[in-house]
């Protein structure tokens, strides 16, 4: 199911153009950053563990990762309420992407999110566990560079291939056949097994 070629004009989130910029990433930034830290984070996690324990929660990660995207699309992105507050926050954090799916500066997280929640994330697993816990996060990091570099390309790129064009048909019914269905990005069995599933035919 192909995506729209054109993006209208950028949908502006606040007045102030410094925290408009935050609200933007570039592709090329984030690849750069993520790059960067994904290796010193294996360098943190080096020798903290045991390899078959380590990759043991480095799975654990990656699965953790799964059901946290999962939720979080499902019942915070998604989120209804009366409230006007609780409204605009919805509409900042997920629902200016439904409203402009294919704007490439607004297709990823930008790093004034993601570093943050990133750190928490790290030190919950930390406190968690100990110094293994990095393993842990490492994969749960991993699942959201992956995620989120996923996203980028259903809007952006073709998507060809088995794989590729299954993930891209996945997330665009999200998009435009219903958005209370299809809310996993990288683990799509996910919306099967959690009843979430858009059939094709779904109007």
């Amino acid at each position: 199911m192909p995506s729209p070629v054109s993006s209208p004009p950028r949908i502006r989130l606040f007045k102030s153009e410094r925290l408009e910029r935050l609200t933007l990433i570039s592709p090329r930034l984030f690849a750069v950053v993520w790059a960067v830290l994904l290796p010193l984070f294996l360098l943190a996690a080096w020798g903290t563990a045991t390899p078959f324990w380590a990759v043991g929660l480095l799975a654990g990660g990656l699965l953790f990762w799964s059901v946290f995207e999962y939720v979080m699309h499902r019942f915070l992105f998604h989120l209804d309420s009366d409230q006007r507050v609780i409204k605009w926050l919805v509409f900042l954090i997920h629902g200016n992407h439904h409203d402009n799916p294919n704007d490439p500066m607004r297709g990823m997280m930008p790093l004034g999110v993601s570093l943050p929640v990133a750190a928490l994330v790290w030190a919950a697993c930390v406190a968690l566990i100990g110094a293994p816990g990095t393993w842990l996060f490492l994969g749960w990091i991993s699942g959201y560079v992956l995620y989120d570099g996923l996203h980028f390309a259903c809007h952006q790129w073709p998507m060809r291939g088995r794989l590729g064009s299954a993930l891209k048909r996945h997330h665009m019914r999200h998009h435009y056949v219903d958005d209370g269905g299809n809310f996993a990005i990288t683990a799509i069995f996910w919306d099967r097994v959690l009843g979430s599933r858009i059939d094709s035919l779904k109007r």
